[in-house]
């Protein structure tokens, strides 16, 4: 048999050579093969191992990786957090700031409130003081004068009367309350009476006059009849009906007439009387000027002196 070998000769051999070369041929190529495929599987283990340490590696550096980030997140986060908590307090500060500008405003005004306080003191000091110098002048005269009293007082007579007889000495005023026992007078006759005596008919002017006379009248009536008994005094109203007027010709400001009172009885009651009554803000009545009535008189107090000389 002719087998062309790949080198290019043709060599002859005999089909147990063939046989014995071909399987010498396998047993070599086998024995050959084994080796390789030894060499081969070593090789891929260390490819493997390789690749794995470059997969852990890779992993490793992945888990760091991912440690950074997650670190940096968390950084992060807190950074944020911290940010909130920052600007809260600052709102606080700011708060606590305006705060203190309002306390610092107020106390401002307060101060300029004492100080425009302490400016009215001291002016109403230097008020004083000048009053105190007025005062002073004021009290050297007032001793002045109360010097000239004195020894005008040593000059009056210790037995003087102040008061003619009968009368009396109420407040610095002399009065004279008439009585049933003295007869009674109409208006006029009553106002003539006063007159010799260089009075008048009483005026009543004030409350404390009237409450004064009303209350005398009530303590000392001599008899029943008489704690009834009306007393003319200083007021008509003759010229013109419902116009009151005392005897100096001003007009009654205000009255103490019982209720229902002035009435004008008749159209005939111009003359005014007072009564003994408790309340005496209600003590008043119109009546006939002719009628026979009690009367009150007051003058002046009389003062005689050592010297013979008076006052009047």
């Amino acid at each position: 048999m002719e087998k062309t070998q790949p080198d290019g000769f043709n060599t002859l051999i005999c089909e147990e050579e063939f046989h014995a070369e071909e399987r010498n041929s396998f047993r070599i190529s086998n024995q050959s093969r084994q080796p390789v495929t030894l060499f081969t599987s070593g090789r891929r283990s260390r490819q493997a191992a390789v690749i794995l340490v470059l997969l852990a590696g890779l992993l490793l550096i992945l888990d760091v990786a991912l440690g950074v980030h997650y670190s940096g997140l968390q950084e992060t986060h807190l950074t944020l957090k911290d940010t909130e908590i920052l600007e809260k307090d600052l709102g606080e500060l700011h708060k606590q700031y305006e705060t203190a500008v309002e306390n610092i405003y107020a106390a401002q005004k307060q101060l300029d409130a004492e100080m425009n306080s302490q400016k009215e003191t001291k002016w109403e000091l230097e008020h004083q003081r000048k009053r105190t110098e007025d005062y002073k002048v004021l009290i050297e005269k007032v001793t002045q004068d109360l010097g000239k009293l004195r020894s005008q007082v040593t000059q009056i007579s210790d037995g003087c009367t102040h008061c003619p007889p009968g009368w009396l000495f109420i407040n610095l005023v002399c009065y004279y309350f008439s009585s049933n026992n003295a007869g009674l007078k109409s208006w006029q006759k009553a106002r003539e009476f006063c007159q010799i005596y260089g009075g008048d008919l009483l005026v009543i002017d004030t409350k404390d006059k009237e409450k004064t006379i009303v209350n005398y009248l009530l303590n000392h009536a001599q008899n029943p009849s008489e704690s009834r008994s009306a007393f003319w005094f200083g007021l008509r109203d003759s010229k013109e009906e419902g116009t009151w007027h005392w005897l100096d010709g001003t007009f009654l400001v205000e009255g103490y007439w019982k209720v229902g009172q002035p009435d004008d009885y008749h159209s005939n009651e111009d003359c005014a009387a007072v009564y003994p009554n408790e309340n005496f803000f209600k003590a008043w009545n119109d009546l006939e000027c002719g009628s026979r009535q009690n009367w009150i008189c007051e003058k002046a107090p009389t003062y005689k002196f050592l010297n013979g000389t008076s006052n009047q």
